[in-house]
């Protein structure tokens, strides 16, 4: 498994251990798969949905060679107007580095009551770090905590982040039952 795993994701594994495994937890946006390869490792079954055809083959070999329970999916989440998540039901949504507000909606639909959401990504403040710079994709002070505010917040930070310096935003927060 390559890739720095986000101490976000190491220090709320447990929670997502404790979900119901009858449903998949998503790793939207998933690049190589790193975050969700270790979801699976814990016996969870994970859907890895990114654009890349050659991140999703990667994961794939990765999850075959490693006998994993997961599939890839390879879908646009920027279609306009389209929700690439109707009709999809997660025990837990987990999105690192990636920003496109008009999911939000359909993010907190596709998690069940008690499901958990895991998102973490840059804010305006990576601005003075270097990339992204681009506004689209850099979260407000308090957009994302504010984006789930009817749900249970088991952790939320949002500023500076070291090593490398970095500012993000971070939130674990339940879906209400």
């Amino acid at each position: 498994m390559k890739g720095k795993i986000p101490g976000l994701l190491l220090d709320h594994l447990d929670l997502l251990t404790q979900l119901d495994r009858s449903l998949p937890v998503l790793d939207l946006a998933c690049g190589r798969g790193q975050n969700g390869l270790l979801v699976a490792s814990s016996g969870m079954t994970v859907v890895f949905a990114d654009r890349s055809v050659e991140s999703l083959s990667l994961v794939d070999r990765q999850l075959t060679a490693s006998a994993l329970s997961g599939y890839t999916w390879q879908l646009d989440l920027e279609q306009a107007g389209v929700n690439p998540l109707a009709g999809q039901y997660y025990a837990a949504i987990m999105v690192f580095h990636y920003l496109h507000r008009p999911l939000f909606p359909a993010l907190k639909d596709a998690v069940i009551p008690g499901g958990l959401i895991i998102y973490q990504t840059f804010t305006i403040q990576q601005r003075q770090f270097g990339r992204p710079g681009n506004p689209d994709f850099l979260l407000q002070s308090g957009e994302l905590v504010n984006e789930f505010s009817d749900w249970e917040t088991i952790h939320h930070f949002e500023g500076i982040r070291p090593e490398p310096d970095r500012g993000i935003a971070q939130l674990v927060a339940r879906k209400p039952v």
